[in-house]
């Protein structure tokens, strides 16, 4: 992995791109609890600007789950990867992909909610994802890995726990975003482009490596630590800006 001096994202020439956001930290600010965000109209049009001049090549790569996605951003819809590939959409209007709870993740939540979710800390039940979120009391975050570390000797193979900037989640092995992206890349209108891939945490990493196999652009937003990105930007304002400069209204086509 590279350290934190990486070059800015350049702007792109005119070719046929893919374009996969993440949403939290890359498109809109990290709340203390997850439906504490906001979208404004602006970034609506926005990315409905975008998905229409990349012919539908626009896709969310997420932990947020579909049906959150779309309440977020109502009533724009867009292809999306939710549960970090979980759960698919693959065309704007189409069916989605769901997954479901197992029992056992639901009682674990039971379980870390009673020690700590009346401390400003948010157990969010993502079906197959369990997320904790700690950006309300960072000295809790300790507590959070420690308690979903200790889960996995419980529960059967095949989950792990990814460590974020502001919490902790477990979630089955395979929910990663670099197969997410590998899927969309495989279909119309996406394959036989150069991918792009804005993220901002340690669960993004898994689709810089897919982009980069595909010498595509990654590039992580407000990176603090190390990253397998080729580019960085600072924050979400350079992002959305970048955005608009590369793929907005306001470039000539």
């Amino acid at each position: 992995m590279t350290d934190l001096r990486l070059p800015l994202a350049p702007d792109l020439p005119e070719e046929q791109w893919a374009l996969f956001l993440d949403i939290d930290g890359t498109l809109l600010e990290h709340a203390a609890h997850p439906d504490a965000v906001f979208v404004g109209d602006e970034l609506r049009q926005l990315l409905g600007n975008i998905e229409r001049r990349l012919d539908g090549a626009l896709a969310f790569i997420t932990g947020r789950s579909v049906s959150a996605v779309d309440r977020l951003f109502h009533p724009l819809k867009l292809r999306v990867a939710g549960l970090y590939g979980l759960e698919h959409r693959l065309t704007a209007d189409g069916q989605v992909d769901t997954a479901d709870a197992p029992a056992d993740i639901a009682a674990l939540a039971d379980e870390i909610e009673a020690e700590l979710g009346g401390r400003k800390v948010y157990v969010e039940r993502k079906g197959p994802v369990l997320a904790i979120h700690t950006r309300a009391a960072p000295q809790l975050l300790a507590r959070a890995t420690q308690l979903v570390e200790q889960a996995l000797t419980q529960l059967p193979p095949g989950y792990r726990v990814i460590a974020g900037n502001a919490g902790v989640e477990l979630m089955p092995l395979e929910a990663v975003k670099g197969a997410a992206i590998r899927r969309f890349m495989e279909i119309q209108p996406f394959a036989a482009r150069w991918p792009v891939f804005l993220g901002d945490d340690t669960s993004d990493e898994n689709g810089f490596e897919a982009i980069n196999e595909a010498n595509g652009i990654s590039i992580r937003v407000k990176p603090r630590g190390p990253t397998v990105a080729n580019y960085a930007l600072d924050d979400v304002t350079e992002a959305i800006a970048w955005l608009e400069a590369n793929f907005g209204a306001a470039r000539v086509s």
